[in-house]
């Protein structure tokens, strides 16, 4: 496996390279670059398998780097002094990524799973959800990935509607009324959704607020969504439900 680390810090680079030599007998061949006219020039003449890419490079950013960048034959591995807003681009894109400094056992984990899966079709799926979340994130506007056993799907928030629990897996019900099974729980996408006005009305409901048709309190509560369906909400959850109807109505 050949890959090319690319970050603006000496030591930075000079720690990873020591940790891929000493632990990830896979990799064959290392290279480096330090901005992004040097990593253009390294990717295209090495090829890599994989890339560990900084998020900073000096007065420009790894995105900019990807712009310019034709075919993407190579997996990513991105690597952030933890920029929120970049993690969360990041994490929306189902892209690996590390947080400095840099956790040996981390890279370690992240270079084996690209050894046993160089995803090279899903890669450019996954960058242009990434590099759409990124030039919109003034006006809030994004994209995710959902990765399913046979396909990846790239995916407008705004067209879900709901997200249920079904056990470790998440199903996911679109505007075009198309249906999305995702092998994540839905505690990982009501964190990265919540602040997108997805609410958690029910252990294994996660609902879109712009689809609900109406809330009926008898019983506890049932919200009942423009699809059709009939969402549950658990007593604790009630509250919550009723102070976002307060807030709303106020606007």
């Amino acid at each position: 496996m050949k890959v090319v680390v690319v970050d603006d810090e000496a030591k930075i680079r000079k720690t990873i390279i020591d940790i891929l030599n000493n632990y990830c007998p896979e990799v064959k061949s290392i290279d480096q670059a330090y901005d992004v006219a040097s990593a253009l020039d390294v990717i295209n003449d090495v090829i890599p398998d994989v890339l560990i890419l900084d998020i900073s490079l000096g007065n420009e950013t790894s995105f900019d780097l990807l712009k310019k960048i034709d075919h993407f034959d190579f997996k990513i591995i991105f690597v952030t002094a933890y920029e929120e807003y970049a993690i969360k681009a990041i994490k929306f894109s189902a892209l690996d990524y590390l947080v400095k400094p840099i956790n040996p056992k981390e890279l370690i984990e992240a270079i084996n799973n690209a050894s046993k899966a160089l995803e090279r079709d899903q890669t450019e799926l996954k960058l242009n959800a990434l590099l759409t979340n990124i030039e919109n994130i003034s006006n809030g506007v994004r994209k995710i990935i959902l990765k399913t056993s046979e396909s990846i799907y790239m995916v407008n928030i705004q067209d879900i509607i709901r997200c249920e629990s079904d056990d470790c897996y998440t199903k996911f019900y679109l505007t075009d009324g198309k249906k999305i099974m995702v092998s994540k729980t839905l505690r990982e996408f009501d964190e990265l959704l919540e602040e997108y006005a997805f609410f958690r009305s029910h252990q294994s409901h996660l609902i879109n607020l712009y689809f609900i048709e109406r809330f009926d309190k008898h019983d506890g509560g049932t919200i009942f969504m423009k699809d059709g369906s009939k969402i549950p909400v658990s007593s604790r959850k009630r509250n919550s439900l009723l102070k976002i109807f307060d807030k709303y109505s106020r606007m």
